[in-house]
């Protein structure tokens, strides 16, 4: 996958946002919003197509496949001229992408692949954030047992994740110098199950694990509560989307890394391709776009932000940038912990 620095492809763009949003109603259906990050992503969606007159309407699905699709064919009927969608589950989402494409409304698949060719993809690197996740948990346990806790089975996120973590371990596994001990798809991606799957990892193994690779910051918090009620809070633990919570962990010592995907801009550039894709932008020319071949072999339009891996050592950055402030991010923190909390 090719990565594009975010603020480039916004302000590339943004040009053309305020002439073609003007009466334009865009329709964006959540999977679920219960998750910290989804707020900020549409803080700054929402902000991109105000500032250029365009309707925000949304659906929260809350987790179900079929309330998503009866929540697309809503934000049809109220108008929507484009669709960005979280999708739940890559697979049932097609039957809407079919009624958007009857009706001629470009779809957007947010975050999450649709694995349709008339869907616009856009999501961050996935792959390499899984690589990040798992160099920062090598870095700090190079051997020893290792259990992986995985995303959604429904999310094809899931499944790029674990690969690029697995290009990291593989030498060590063929070596024997790491062994997996444990393994396991969330549900949901929801803290209490990721715990719930932890908490079985631990018992089958006498609480003998080393380090755990978790794929979100929300899987890891269920984790660190795993390890933290055995007395074993401290392993390396991995996570992605610098949620605050995730965020005071890495400077308490909990969590060794969140990569920090920045959702400002993320959303920022789904409000901009909306307005584009509606103005009778092709895909193709939507700029930064790049073709992509998913894993099944769809061929699709798709552009890939980059990532930013935050650990102990550049805690600054997330602050510097404005995404957290620094009472959150150090709550709890004792003198003599990590800059900027000393």
């Amino acid at each position: 996958m090719k990565r594009l620095i975010a603020a480039a492809v916004v302000a590339t763009l943004g040009f053309s946002g305020a002439a073609l949003a003007q009466g334009l109603t865009v329709g964006v259906s959540w999977s679920n919003f219960q998750e910290e990050r989804w707020k900020t992503d549409e803080a700054a969606m929402k902000a991109a197509l105000e500032a250029g007159g365009a309707r925000y309407v949304s659906a929260d699905a809350q987790s179900s496949s079929a309330k998503q699709l009866s929540d697309i064919e809503s934000l049809i009927a109220q108008g929507a001229q484009v669709l960005i969608v979280l999708a739940q589950d890559t697979q049932a989402i097609i039957p809407a992408v079919q009624a958007a494409a009857d009706e001629g409304i470009p779809v957007i698949a947010y975050d999450r692949l649709i694995e349709d060719a008339r869907a616009f993809y856009l999501t961050f690197d996935n792959v390499e954030v899984g690589r990040m996740q798992a160099r920062a948990v090598f870095a700090a346990q190079p051997t020893g047992n290792y259990v992986m806790i995985k995303g959604s089975p429904t999310d094809p996120n899931s499944d790029f994740l674990r690969g690029g973590q697995q290009e990291i371990i593989q030498a060590a596994v063929d070596s024997g110098a790491i062994k997996i001990v444990g393994e396991a798809y969330t549900d949901g991606w929801l803290p209490a199950n990721a715990q719930r799957n932890m908490e079985q990892i631990l018992t089958a193994n006498n609480n003998n694990v080393d380090a755990v690779i978790a794929s979100n910051d929300g899987t890891a918090g269920g984790v660190v509560a795993a390890l933290t009620a055995q007395g074993m809070a401290g392993i390396p633990v991995s996570g992605q989307d610098g949620d605050h919570a995730a965020l005071n962990r890495v400077a308490l010592g909990t969590q060794t890394v969140s990569v920090w995907k920045d959702a400002r801009d993320l959303g920022r550039a789904a409000g901009e391709i909306a307005v584009a894709l509606a103005g009778g932008t092709a895909m193709a020319d939507i700029p930064g776009s790049v073709e992509w071949t998913s894993p099944s072999g769809t061929t699709m339009r798709a552009i890939f932000l980059a990532p930013v891996p935050i650990t102990r050592e550049n805690l600054p950055v997330v602050v510097d940038a404005g995404w957290i402030s620094r009472e959150a991010l150090c709550q709890g923190v004792a003198a003599g912990g990590p800059v900027p909390c000393n």
